[in-house]
């Protein structure tokens, strides 16, 4: 039986994802060993066994907040847009920003490191852990979809085009012309501004 009240175990648990998303987005799934994180929580490595079955059980749990994160944050710029034009050019624009910036991000996107350890994982695992890793639905898709302006009522299509933009994000480092900074950006902002003519309906 543990010897961790219920709060300890919340605070525990939640001190593994947090700690675990700053060594994973440091150092990758790969050379992030869960030592590391054991030690940075201050609890012996035995005792991650009690939150996690595995390494790659609580990588899919950072993921997964990392996913609520992003969406969080899409949520609140979008909120601020005053049109379905802009709401489109918003949440592309932080999502293609948080992708550049933020590498956890870029491996959940565009990576879909997500639903390949997902897929490792047992069902009850996956169950513990958080929602269905391989939701394809952007947020907002749906009300998008539905409204007159736009051009595809599908919200599955709908989230496919607009998730295939943030693959351009892959341009800066491609091994073959490869774009400088201020070369990426006005491609991103072109991209972005022709996707989102060709969605509305004059």
């Amino acid at each position: 039986m543990s010897r961790f009240s219920d709060a300890e175990r919340d605070r525990i648990r939640s001190e593994l994802v947090a700690d675990g998303r700053e060594l994973f987005a440091r150092f990758g799934f790969d050379r992030t060993r869960i030592k590391d994180v054991t030690e940075s929580v201050g609890i012996g490595t035995s005792t991650f066994y009690q939150f996690f079955d595995s390494k790659e059980a609580l990588y899919v749990a950072v993921l997964h907040a990392e996913r609520e994160r992003l969406e969080s944050r899409i949520d609140e710029a979008v909120s601020g847009a005053d049109t379905p034009r802009e709401e489109v050019t918003t949440m592309l624009r932080t999502t293609l920003r948080e992708v550049r910036s933020n590498p956890l991000a870029s491996r959940l996107i565009v990576e879909g490191e997500l639903q390949l350890l997902s897929d490792q994982l047992s069902e009850a695992e996956r169950q513990s852990i958080g929602p269905d890793a391989h939701e394809t639905e952007l947020p907002h898709a749906s009300r998008w979809a539905a409204m007159d302006e736009i051009r595809y009522d599908d919200p599955a299509l709908l989230s496919g085009l607009l998730r295939s933009l943030i693959f351009v994000t892959r341009a800066q480092d491609s091994p073959i012309g490869a774009l400088a900074v201020t070369e990426y950006e006005a491609v991103e902002a072109a991209l972005i501004e022709t996707v989102v003519d060709g969605l509305f309906v004059e």
